[in-house]
């Protein structure tokens, strides 16, 4: 039986990076979870890679036919996004273990899902002011920069990974992104260390 590791973290921790990293580590031997959105694609993003990029209705059709496995509406300043992991074939847990970016509501209903002991949680942190110059520098780089909404996500962040909400889900061990190759060993490490125990 695989098993499901979880990236988590506040905005611009090096989520996305860092799961690129230990993906590419082959020795792993980590299959990819997919996640859906209904929020415009980011410059450079690609359908299928960061995420599937869906439409309302799209969305309602897999909620309708009970393929949502967790869901989180956003109310952000340009509108409700949603994002969500479906039931749709990606994850064969008595072929592979995978590797997916997650928030701590999304892994705790991953865990009403799928049992804890299958669900495997990778928490990083970075230093806020680190983490806020970071997601001005990334949104810069975009067609049409959302200051506001940046901020605050943000500002969510410090509710959404509360000390009482990390405890809450059971989660003790952090990895402290100081520097994204020492990040990366240590994480896979971790993982190879837990899935000895498969």
């Amino acid at each position: 039986m695989g098993k499901i590791f979880c990236i988590m973290g506040k905005s611009s921790s090096g989520k996305d990076t860092l799961y690129q990293l230990i993906l590419n580590k082959r020795e792993l031997h980590l299959s990819r979870i997919i996640l859906y959105t209904t929020r415009p694609r980011r410059h450079l993003e690609e359908d299928g890679r960061e995420y599937y990029f869906v439409d309302e209705m799209r969305q309602q059709e897999m909620e309708n036919a009970g393929k949502i496995i967790e869901l989180r509406s956003y109310d952000t300043v340009h509108g409700i996004w949603k994002y969500f992991t479906a039931d749709d074939g990606q994850i064969q847990l008595e072929k592979s273990s995978y590797l997916m970016i997650a928030t701590l509501e999304a892994y705790e209903k991953m865990i009403e899902y799928f049992g804890r002991d299958v669900m495997v949680p990778i928490y990083v942190e970075v230093e806020d002011g680190i983490r806020l110059q970071r997601a001005l520098d990334r949104e810069k780089l975009q067609d049409d920069p959302k200051y506001a909404e940046l901020c605050r996500r943000f500002l969510a962040d410090t509710e959404d990974f509360s000390e009482e909400k990390l405890a809450h889900a059971g989660i003790t061990k952090r990895f402290y992104n100081h520097s994204l190759d020492n990040t990366c060993k240590e994480i896979a490490a971790y993982i190879k260390h837990e899935m000895e125990f498969v």
